[in-house]
């Protein structure tokens, strides 16, 4: 099976923990970078990691890069890109967006440009534009622009992986479980050992701790954007 370059991004602090589950799941060419971590695998464990890393937040497979000086060179070298081989018009999308730097400083303003070029060249394909849904899109895209370096990446996770798909009602300020999970992570607490939690307000560390000691994959109660693809393989993910 093809592999890729892969990137699990993450919080601030949490990058060591990721790149160690990376590692265990079979990631190769693993490199630690600021609040991600990049490594090389195929559908196989990029479906893997979305089942089962604990400390990421989301997990990316870049399909473009390239340099962009304003919002007009962003707009026209995204429209370039063959939107029409990734998704249909019976699918819904959405844009994330993250930028830093002098070029681009205003990311609401570079998701919208970046959205109107994929729907633009949609409708000078095809005569129609695919609907955008921001909440629950069927395809789901991220852009990152480092001063005029941009990076599109397909977002294989859809909705952030700290939501693992158990909770249904949450407490006042509730602690990240990503971050949850990672301080239990740091800690060297294992299933041998008991658990003391001094801030159960909502039973974030509990649970983490609970499914980290049982062995338990933090995605088994939830969906991934990456099976609205089309090369999506059930029997693959099933066996995953």
């Amino acid at each position: 099976m093809q592999k890729y370059e892969i990137i699990a991004t993450t919080l601030m602090g949490l990058e060591t923990e990721l790149s160690k589950e990376i590692e265990v799941l079979g990631g190769q060419k693993i490199e630690v970078l600021k609040r991600a971590v990049r490594f090389y695998g195929d559908d196989a464990l990029m479906y893997a990691a979305n089942i089962s890393l604990r400390t990421a937040l989301r997990v990316l497979i870049p399909i473009d890069e390239f340099p962009a000086n304003n919002e007009n060179d962003l707009y026209y070298k995204v429209k370039s890109f063959p939107w029409e081989n990734i998704f249909g018009l019976h699918q819904t999308f959405a844009i994330e967006a993250v930028t830093s730097g002098e070029y681009f400083k205003h990311s609401k303003f570079t998701t919208l440009r970046s959205k109107d070029a994929i729907a633009d060249r949609f409708r000078e394909k095809t005569g129609r534009r695919p609907r955008v849904d921001p909440e629950q899109p069927d395809i789901s895209i991220n852009i990152h622009i480092n001063v005029n370096q941009v990076s599109v990446s397909l977002d294989s996770s859809g909705i952030s992986l700290d939501k693992r798909g158990y909770r249904k009602l949450k407490s006042v300020a509730p602690i990240n479980e990503v971050l949850a999970a990672g301080i239990i992570l740091k800690s060297g607490w294992n299933a041998s050992l008991p658990l003391y939690d001094p801030m159960a307000g909502s039973g974030t560390f509990s649970i983490e701790a609970a499914m980290i000691g049982s062995n338990t994959a933090p995605g088994l109660n939830r969906s991934f954007s990456f099976q609205n693809w089309g090369e999506y393989e059930e029997k693959l993910f099933e066996k995953v």
